[in-house]
């Protein structure tokens, strides 16, 4: 494939069917986007992880569809050739199936986003994500932890340790899968557990602290160039040390402004 060539769900299934790795990355923003997008990501997330990363709240809660929609627009604007897909917030497809796909047309209508992502498994998920699909809009599943459950799942606890507990997420898998899903984030999933469940599927995998086995993989971005420095989870891979560029790089303009080194005459008109 190209590099140039425009990455669809139709991509990423293939990518499954041949073996490729599938690779993915958060972005809030359009200078972001525009970075991860020309490295050649094959899926951009918006994820509602902004609220935390972005925002400084402690979980994923507060984060709203009117400011999840902002951000989409930012990323869409920044990527020309990734799927860009925009994490559903809490709240806004749980309670009601109309109110769901009201707003998760919101996100291809408003933002341009290609595809939502749903958290959770249960029969009102599957049910929401199967009329998504049947009203056009592509679907991302998410199981294992989730973080929109923390509270009922008593905390960033991984999940699937027990052949009950992972043959419980297969079971959920696939009834995304039948619903119309084109592929599932599995997150704190014992590599054991990913690889049956990906193996059981179709549809691809993609992985955040599930081991080596699924189709594809998906980190917050933030945490990967060291941006973030509140706390960085046991599964991801720092690549570089980007908050102490950025406290440099301040330190040192605040310095010159004050010893007068800034401005100087190649930078005056």
């Amino acid at each position: 494939m190209k590099k140039a060539d425009k990455i669809t769900i139709n991509t990423i299934k293939k990518h499954k069917a041949e073996g490729e790795n599938i690779t993915a990355l958060t972005a809030y923003d359009y200078s972001t986007a525009k970075i991860i997008d020309e490295s050649g990501i094959d899926i951009i997330l918006v994820g509602d992880s902004l609220a935390m990363v972005a925002q400084g709240f402690e979980t994923t809660h507060p984060i709203t569809v009117d400011e999840m929609i902002y951000h989409t627009k930012a990323v869409i604007r920044g990527s020309k050739r990734a799927l860009v897909v925009a994490d559903m917030p809490f709240m806004s497809y749980q309670a009601d199936l109309k109110d769901a796909l009201i707003n998760a047309g919101r996100f291809i209508k408003e933002a341009g986003a290609h595809a939502i992502k749903l958290e959770g498994g249960n029969d009102h998920i599957i049910t929401v994500a199967r009329r998504c699909t049947e009203c056009g809009i592509a679907v991302m599943g998410h199981l294992g932890f989730t973080p929109q459950f923390l509270h009922t799942l008593g905390g960033y606890n991984v999940q699937g340790k027990t052949q009950e507990a992972t043959e419980e997420i297969t079971k959920q898998a696939k009834e995304l899968e039948k619903a119309g899903a084109f592929a599932i984030v599995l997150e704190m999933v014992p590599e054991e557990a990913a690889k049956i469940i990906t193996d059981s599927l179709n549809i691809p995998t993609i992985g955040i602290g599930a081991g080596r086995y699924c189709s594809g993989q998906i980190l917050v971005t933030d945490d990967i160039i060291g941006k973030y420095s509140d706390f960085t989870p046991k599964f991801a891979r720092k690549y570089a040390d980007v908050y102490s560029v950025i406290k440099n790089a301040v330190t040192s303009y605040k310095n010159d402004v004050i010893n007068n080194n800034f401005p100087a005459e190649q930078e005056i008109f």
